[in-house]
């Protein structure tokens, strides 16, 4: 058994210079870039499911079939974040925003023109491919110009500008729908990207740590050879999956989004139904707390989560799983009694009290699932510091894959089932998931030793 795995995780305090690159103003700029970014995958998805029933109108369908774009969608995001992940760690951040932009553009405009069922499901999973590896790499980004006990901080600022995108595009996506067309709103996200791409191109620089990159270290570049195309295996991400930590993580945050798609996909079926809201604008408006809840969480946990590092290392702890112990509001309560509550909030109050209360448990929810989601995701990041964007994609992808075909039944399972019996079964999962980060909080170290992917962390 190496030192590493018999010992809290910590890297030489040397390295601290390679965050001392860029000045604050030049790291707020790239924080804002990367979360423009970032913000895409949610303008995608968040404008497109409010536009459901109309679309299944127009291209002669259910909503249910339209419905399945959402999962075919998030296996393209898996796909796409394995790619852009992988690619990084060997060509830098930077070039990967500059591939992946362009594809956004073309799914889009390939969206909006889309004539059959066909068509919107080839070009969603375009767009997706293009989106969703901003998530990855934008943690990439963070990570390497932020020092650890800064860096949950900086990816709660992250994750809260990216899940703006929660409160817009709902709203942007009803509206547009309601008073032009959904056509119309898949057009403004092609220039939307465009707007990025030419931002990414002139202001953000490459932030990969001087001389890690693949391509730097390559003999072809010693040799000063033009490189052409290096062929990588995009899926190599998963081996990281071997560490039980990184599994259970990936799993408990999977439970936790899920709650989220509960609540976002069938809400035409839920609220909706209940209410009887059918004006695509108003559904969209419904989006509002949840999304709001998204963005107050996301800063407050990685606030939280770094205090935490600082006071149990001023008391003598320095181990990485301290971070997890920020999981527990938003994991144990927040985000399962949410789901309750908003279940049986709908199931057995009508009118407006009805709708008001639910709206609360949206919010609630929001606040929960980045609580539970934002420590953890910092976590893995700080034991795999090297590899961040390959671990952030890892995770996102086993997500996207593994909840595909359950956010694809979530609008049967409320037509067939209902809603309270669909929203208890959800909360039971999260439990199930925050039950995992209390076993990886106790058994941290130990499980790092069973099956070392190569960590590395730094508590300077």
């Amino acid at each position: 058994m190496s030192d590493t795995e018999r010992t809290p995780l910590v890297a030489d305090r040397s390295d601290e210079v390679v965050y001392s690159r860029f000045s604050p103003a030049r790291k707020g700029v790239i924080v804002a870039l990367v979360s423009c970014a970032s913000l895409l995958p949610m303008f995608a998805s968040g404008s497109f499911i409010p536009s459901i029933q109309q679309i299944a109108v127009d291209l002669d369908t259910t909503g249910q079939v339209v419905g399945y774009a959402v999962g075919l969608s998030m296996c393209g995001a898996a796909l796409s974040s394995f790619f852009f992940a992988t690619y990084s760690s060997f060509y830098g951040r930077r070039p990967m925003f500059l591939a992946g932009l362009p594809l956004l553009c073309i799914g889009s405009i390939g969206v909006a023109t889309a004539n059959s069922v066909p068509q919107l499901m080839a070009f969603r999973f375009l767009q997706a491919l293009g989106t969703s590896g901003g998530g990855a790499v934008g943690a990439g980004v963070i990570s390497d110009i932020y020092k650890s006990t800064e860096r949950g901080t900086a990816l709660g600022i992250f994750a809260s500008a990216a899940l703006m995108g929660n409160v817009l595009a709902p709203m942007i996506g009803g509206w547009g729908a309601k008073y032009a067309s959904w056509r119309m709103v898949q057009l403004g996200l092609f220039f939307v990207g465009v707007v990025i791409f030419f931002c990414v191109f002139f202001l953000m620089p490459e932030t990969s740590h001087p001389g890690t990159r693949g391509v730097d270290k390559s003999v072809v570049c010693r040799r000063r050879i033009p490189v052409n195309v290096v062929w990588l295996n995009p899926f190599a991400c998963l081996q990281l999956l071997r560490s039980p930590n990184v599994l259970a993580v990936t799993i408990s945050g999977g439970l936790a989004l899920l709650a989220d798609y509960a609540i976002i996909v069938p809400i035409a079926y839920t609220l909706g139904a209940r209410y009887d809201i059918t004006n695509e604008a108003v559904i969209g408006a419904l989006f509002i707390p949840k999304g709001l809840g998204n963005m107050i969480g996301a800063p407050l946990a990685g606030r939280l989560s770094d205090r935490i590092l600082v006071h149990r290392r001023a008391n003598g702890r320095r181990v990485p799983e301290d971070r997890l112990l920020a999981c527990m509001p938003g994991g144990l309560f927040l985000v399962p009694l949410s789901m309750l509550f908003c279940g049986l909030t709908i199931q057995f109050i009508g009118g407006m009290t009805g709708l008001v209360l639910a709206l609360v448990f949206f919010f609630t929810n929001g606040l929960g699932v980045v609580a539970m989601q934002g420590p953890a995701n910092a976590y893995l990041v700080d034991i795999l510091r090297n590899r961040s964007a390959e671990v952030t994609a890892a995770t996102i992808g086993a997500r996207a894959l593994l909840l595909s075909l359950p956010v694809s039944g979530l609008v049967p399972a409320v037509i067939h089932f209902g809603v309270l019996p669909t929203y208890a079964g959800v909360a039971m999962l999260s439990w199930a998931g925050y039950g995992l980060i209390s076993l990886t909080l106790r058994h941290g170290e130990q499980m790092r030793a069973s099956a070392d992917v190569g960590f590395e962390v730094d508590y300077d």
